[in-house]
């Protein structure tokens, strides 16, 4: 019989990394069983992407979402505890940092099954975020540890970890491979929004953060307002965020507020745009993908060498570097090599 993955997600920047090992783990003939916390469960940033990044329907549906931290990673622990023992995987894969992360990291744990993470060794260096504890604790109990870059990599044996770490390259470079001409097809969608290619920039909001701290918040969308200014900017609102900026009444001009896009147009918006203004660690990326400058609406970030590289920076901090290739984030065969270790380490039975 077939060794079975038991691969947990729950939130967009997860969907994205999932869909090149999905198909990688497929190719290779493994079984996986996909299992959905539901942290992100709308249609805009759940099914939806499902759809466009070819992933296999959840076998499990969790439904979990709406709470606070403490509940929500607790209740998706003892859900996940449930679906491992009655799927009984050789493995347990999880990506990123966020409560689903944890929680099905945790389960794993305490049923002994190994854990594989997928975005190992990032680091901001803030505990106040709830993402840094999430993938500080996930890295601690995970058996392989998947890092896209060589500073992840040095993270991590910083803090003593040296076992089972794999450089790899970055998964959400491979999606970004994979679905590159779809997106040239999706391309009209900015046109059809009224948007010059290169004469406007794309804005997302949507840490704790940032949106639990009202004097931070609303200095965020000040700062907003005066590159809303300059050229137009469109901005896909997350939900929680949406509820925010309703109650403030907030619409100054030159700001198009959006509902949450999919993967196609989101990836179209950012290939056309002339600057991406963000809190989310895959939206970095994804516009350096597309070669488009970024500014981080953060204090840190743990995508530093998108820093170094000149295509980011921090709302707070210094000018852009001198722009140059990042080449730590591989070939786009990532999720080859994740499947490649995960079939080694399971003695290569596929």
């Amino acid at each position: 019989m077939s060794a079975t993955i038991l691969t947990v997600v729950g939130a967009r920047p997860q969907f994205i990394k999932a869909a090149p090992v999905s198909a990688a783990l497929r190719q290779a003939g493994l079984r996986e069983v996909m299992v959905h916390t539901g942290q992100h469960f709308d249609s805009a940033m759940s099914a939806r992407f499902f759809a466009e990044l070819d992933l296999p329907v959840p076998t499990h549906q969790l439904g979990i979402h709406s709470l606070s931290h403490g509940a929500m990673t607790g209740r998706m622990l003892e859900a996940i505890e449930t679906v491992i023992g009655r799927e009984r995987p050789d493995w347990v894969l999880v990506y990123g940092d966020t409560n689903s992360t944890l929680a099905g990291a945790l389960s794993a744990a305490k049923l002994h099954v190994a854990t594989a993470h997928v975005e190992a060794g990032l680091r901001s260096f803030n505990r106040d975020m709830p993402e840094e504890v999430n993938r500080v604790l996930t890295d601690h109990v995970s058996a392989l540890l998947f890092c896209p870059t060589a500073t992840a990599v040095a993270n991590l044996a910083r803090e003593g970890i040296t076992t089972g770490v794999h450089a790899v390259g970055d998964v959400m470079y491979d999606a970004a491979r994979r679905t590159a001409t779809r997106v040239d097809a999706a391309a009209g969608f900015a046109e059809r929004l009224g948007l010059r290619p290169g004469g406007y920039g794309v804005a997302t909001v949507h840490r704790s953060e940032n949106t639990d701290n009202p004097e931070r918040f609303a200095r965020i969308l000040a700062w907003l307002e005066t590159q809303a200014r300059e050229r137009p900017v469109v901005f896909p609102v997350h939900p929680r965020t949406r509820r925010l900026i309703d109650a403030l009444g907030w619409q100054p001009p030159g700001l198009a507020l959006l509902a949450p896009q999919g993967y196609l147009e989101m990836a179209a918006l950012l290939h056309h745009a002339a600057a991406v203004f963000t809190d989310s660690g895959g939206l970095q990326k994804e516009a350096y993908f597309h070669r488009v400058p970024c500014v981080t609406l953060r204090e840190e970030t743990e995508w530093v060498e998108t820093i170094e590289a000149g295509w980011n920076r921090l709302w707070t901090g210094p000018d852009y570097r001198p722009r140059q290739e990042i080449t730590d984030y591989g070939d786009g065969n990532a999720a080859g090599r994740i499947v490649g270790v995960l079939t080694a380490a399971m003695g290569g039975n596929g």
